[in-house]
């Protein structure tokens, strides 16, 4: 069991560009202008920044950031939003070159989950498991919390004239698959370890969404991973196994009173709010004799606290203690606001605007971040550890051995190759340092990394 776990998230961002009110570019010619000057650098549109994190365009136009490894939520959530950052100043670059062009506009990044033509785009999870267990059947034991889990961290959206809590469930129409976009399952089962496939297993879920709210970014993580402890541990859980795993999924997206009702594989019935409830009294007998290892049990308790008053909002639809920590909370609320004021319906133009500018990332023109300013919104991090982790690799995972590798490499200007697991040096003959312990941080790993850094800048000096 790992109770020290290394985990990590990918986000696609939607972009757009606008100059006075009307869009001037195509997704795919926005998305052009913010990766050339990383196409300029690396001659790659995919890569590993500074923070050993990677950045890339994937398909459809989707900007993409998915974290270095780490080891706590604290750090994944520094991580998550340093990936704002880089893409923030990347747009910004592109708007001095769309300017340039004589074309002009501002370049919007939101970072959500639903464009306005219905398309789809992720937020993924990844988590560190052990290869003795059976992915699939793991996997269906999770699929309880996973299926109600968006009545705690769901981002929120307007669709078909009402308020849904989450973006992402109408996406998804399987339970678990190696499938990722024909038919997008809750979990992948796609065999991808990124490590030492005879020790590690990488669990891929792709039913989240995106957050905005740092509460509920920890909330999303820290509810996942006391669930996969409990498992793994073979900690006393509620049976909640459900008939059918992605049957009422978007039902309990349309009922934020958790009233949904669920059938479960031995005939009986739960309705979404009575298995969060159960799962989240087991999460808080964990907490007891949880080992204080990777994510700090002091973090933990946060997790539980927030997690238990969040249900007790759902139960008594008293939302006054969470309104400034849950993102569909939040964004309800402040929709609730304008569409009384502007005495309509959720179909009113001006809602969708408000919907969709709450994920804008820039920092002085977002909703979310007007909102935050304001202290409208708590926080769980600071702005000056998220900024430190835009440059700085996590310390505690093999993150700091490639952002090493990286700087080394980006100062001397050599020729280098890199990815999840491997290092590789190009010239004067190729080496490669494989990096198969996501935990390695020193040791023989990092010796080999310092002889593979010392052949590379050898070679520079000699060139």
């Amino acid at each position: 069991m790992f109770t020290r776990r290394v985990m990590g998230v990918e986000t696609e961002f939607g972009v757009t560009a606008f100059r006075g009110g009307s869009q001037v570019l195509s997704p795919e010619e926005v998305a052009r202008y913010l990766f050339r000057p990383v196409v300029s650098a690396h001659r790659s549109s995919n890569i590993f920044v500074d923070n050993a994190s990677r950045l890339y365009l994937d398909v459809g136009a989707h900007p993409e950031y998915a974290t270095a490894e780490c080891d706590s939520i604290t750090q994944l959530l520094n991580s998550d939003k340093a990936g704002e950052l880089i893409f923030d100043r990347l747009s910004r670059t592109a708007e001095e070159a769309l300017a340039a062009d004589r074309i002009g506009g501002e370049i919007y990044l939101f970072k959500n989950n639903v464009d306005s033509r219905g398309n789809s785009y992720g937020a993924h999870e990844n988590y560190l498991i052990s290869r003795e267990l059976a992915l699939k059947p793991f996997s269906l034991q999770l699929m309880p919390h996973m299926i109600t889990r968006q009545l705690i961290c769901g981002a929120g959206l307007i669709k078909n004239n009402r308020f849904v809590i989450s973006q992402r469930a109408d996406q998804v129409w399987e339970g678990v698959s190696s499938a990722t976009t024909r038919t997008r399952p809750i979990i992948n089962t796609r065999d991808e370890p990124h490590g030492d496939s005879h020790r590690f297993r990488r669990m891929h879920v792709i039913v989240g969404d995106s957050n905005m709210a740092e509460p509920t970014f920890a909330l999303k993580i820290g509810s996942t991973l006391l669930v996969i402890e409990m498992l793994e541990a073979g900690f006393a859980m509620p049976n909640f196994e459900l008939d059918n795993p992605i049957d009422h999924i978007r039902d309990i997206s349309a009922d934020p009173t958790g009233a949904t009702v669920l059938r479960l594989k031995d005939g009986s019935a739960a309705t979404a709010l009575e298995v969060q409830r159960g799962i989240f009294e087991a999460a808080r007998a964990w907490l007891a004799e949880r080992p204080d290892e990777g994510t700090p049990n002091t973090d933990m308790e946060r997790v539980v606290d927030l997690w238990g008053r969040v249900l007790d909002a759902i139960e008594t639809q008293d939302f006054a203690g969470v309104d400034q920590e849950i993102d569909w909370v939040i964004k309800r609320t402040l929709l609730e606001q304008f569409k009384e004021r502007l005495d309509c319906d959720w179909d009113h133009p001006k809602l969708a605007h408000i919907d969709l500018a709450y994920h804008d990332i820039r920092r002085e023109r977002g909703l979310f971040y007007h909102l935050q300013r304001k202290g409208l919104v708590k926080r769980w991090t600071t702005d000056e550890a998220i900024e430190q982790a835009a440059t700085t690799a996590p310390q505690t995972t093999r993150a700091a051995l490639r952002g090493r590798f990286l700087a080394a490499a980006r100062g001397s200007g050599a020729s280098v190759n890199v990815d999840w697991v491997h290092l590789k040096v190009n010239h004067p003959e190729p080496r490669t340092v494989a990096l198969l312990d996501p935990f390695a941080t020193g040791g023989e790993a990092g010796e080999d990394v310092e002889k593979l850094i010392e052949y590379m800048l050898k070679d520079r000096k000699e060139g």
